[in-house]
């Protein structure tokens, strides 16, 4: 017989008392655009996306700062974006809503990569990976090197 460990048993026993464990196979498990052999291109994040970002960057006097934000972005399916955003940093402080744009591009494998704008002398690289059919996103910045931010977008449904 097979001994398992305090915690194993914690986590089972726990599993069964929040409504059972359920058992799957690997027809049963969640598809995702691979496995159903879709592919992803600029069209498959088209729409209006809230985006929330956070990390740190250069600021003033070689110094970093914290910041945070929130973002309207819209890509319009074939490969232009454009942008409202409310960026907060701990020095430097907020400018309310500054417009940006840019440009993406989406491989088949759902990676993608975009050059944007995000205020006038400012130009971003970002890597992003698509998930969900397009329903969200995970970002973060490459370029400039100083600027570590991450970010996650939620497509915008219109009703």
């Amino acid at each position: 017989m097979r001994r398992i460990g305090w915690v194993s048993a914690t986590v089972c026993a726990a599993a069964v008392a929040m409504g059972g464990v359920r058992l799957v196979g690997a027809k049963d498990q969640d598809k995702d655009d691979h496995r159903d052999g879709k592919s992803c291109s600029e069209a498959t994040i088209r729409g209006d996306y809230g985006i929330q970002i956070q990390g740190t960057r250069p600021a003033p006097g070689g110094l970093t700062e914290s910041v945070t934000g929130v973002v309207l972005r819209h890509y319009d399916g074939r490969g232009n974006i454009s942008q409202i955003d409310n960026v907060k940093g701990s020095i430097t402080g907020i400018v309310p809503d500054r417009q940006g744009f840019g440009t993406y591009e989406v491989s088949p494998d759902c990676t993608g990569i975009s050059r944007f704008q995000p205020g006038p002398g400012i130009l971003l690289e970002e890597r992003m990976v698509i998930v969900d059919d397009g329903r969200e996103i995970r970002t973060m910045v490459l370029a400039p090197a100083g600027v570590m931010i991450t970010g996650v977008h939620q497509r915008i449904h219109t009703r």
